[in-house]
């Protein structure tokens, strides 16, 4: 994916983690490097687990309580962690859905979402480079798995 537009005109802040993690997931899309499900992601991480360049954890208020999707988000993290992927989590499921989906599917398991690796030779995603630096950034900080809003449309 091209860097956007603007990318080049404000070189003293960094656009927002929101607008950087909606542009990767987009460009990640457009090139088939999205893996969208908790039981997806976890098949990919367990089979692959060198291709996941970035994950997504998705909760909103209705799950909160679901206790077999916060262990399975308690492993994923851990997972993540052991490998040093970059993870991130969002509060807003149903507009990472709308980020992600189609009009004709209707995502019911965007809990996590898995962003692969560009294949060999091809362009790194500048938006994927700034969360990468985010979440280091976060680290630092002591905030393991930082929250990040989603742009409205």
């Amino acid at each position: 994916c091209a860097p956007s537009s603007q990318s080049g005109s404000d070189n003293t802040t960094m656009q927002s983690p929101g607008k950087s993690l909606k542009e990767a997931l987009l460009c990640a899309q457009s090139e088939d490097r999205l893996t969208v499900g908790v039981y997806e992601s976890a098949k990919i991480m367990t089979d692959d687990p060198d291709s996941v360049s970035f994950c997504v954890l998705a909760m909103d208020e209705e799950f909160e309580c679901d206790i077999a999707l916060q262990i399975h988000f308690t492993l994923i993290q851990s997972f993540c962690f052991d490998n040093d992927i970059s993870i991130v989590r969002v509060s807003d499921m149903q507009r990472l859905a709308e980020i992600v989906g189609d009009k004709t599917e209707q995502l019911e398991d965007a809990h996590c979402v898995l962003i692969t690796n560009p294949a060999e030779g091809s362009w790194e995603d500048p938006a994927l480079e700034k969360l990468h630096l985010f979440c280091e950034e976060s680290r630092r900080l002591n905030d393991w798995v930082p929250e990040i809003s989603l742009p409205e449309r």
